[in-house]
């Protein structure tokens, strides 16, 4: 018994050193291009890009305290199946998209949250 209760305190330990005060931290795979939903309705950036064009991997994360959405539009109407979802502050979400050479719109499309626009240029 007396050599269990070192263990458990080490592993106390080892989980409190992976947690920080900001949250979760996420790791997208290499050549993610990666889009931040922050504070006051808004994307990180107000460009993206360039990326090359064909498969793309988006990744999403939500540094506000609200649910946000990204979609994708070029010339006015939306790239279809794709869709990325972030609930609450700390969440993320990441998908693989097919994209042509091209100018594209990412938007938010949850009611209210119209200022969030940003572009993304693929080559």
């Amino acid at each position: 018994m007396k050599r269990i209760a070192p263990l458990f305190a080490s592993l106390g330990l080892l989980a409190a050193c992976g947690s920080t005060a900001s949250g979760p931290t996420t790791t997208f795979a290499p050549g993610t291009l990666v889009v931040k939903a922050v504070p006051s309705l808004r994307f990180d950036a107000g460009t993206y890009g360039p990326v090359k064009a064909g498969e793309v991997t988006i990744g999403y994360t939500n540094e506000d305290s609200v649910r946000h959405t990204l979609i994708l539009a070029k010339d006015n109407e939306k790239v279809s199946n794709f869709k990325l979802v972030v609930a609450e502050k700390g969440s993320s979400d990441s998908a693989m998209v097919k994209l042509d050479k091209g100018t594209y719109s990412v938007l938010c499309d949850v009611p209210g949250h119209s200022n969030m626009k940003a572009t993304l240029t693929v080559e």
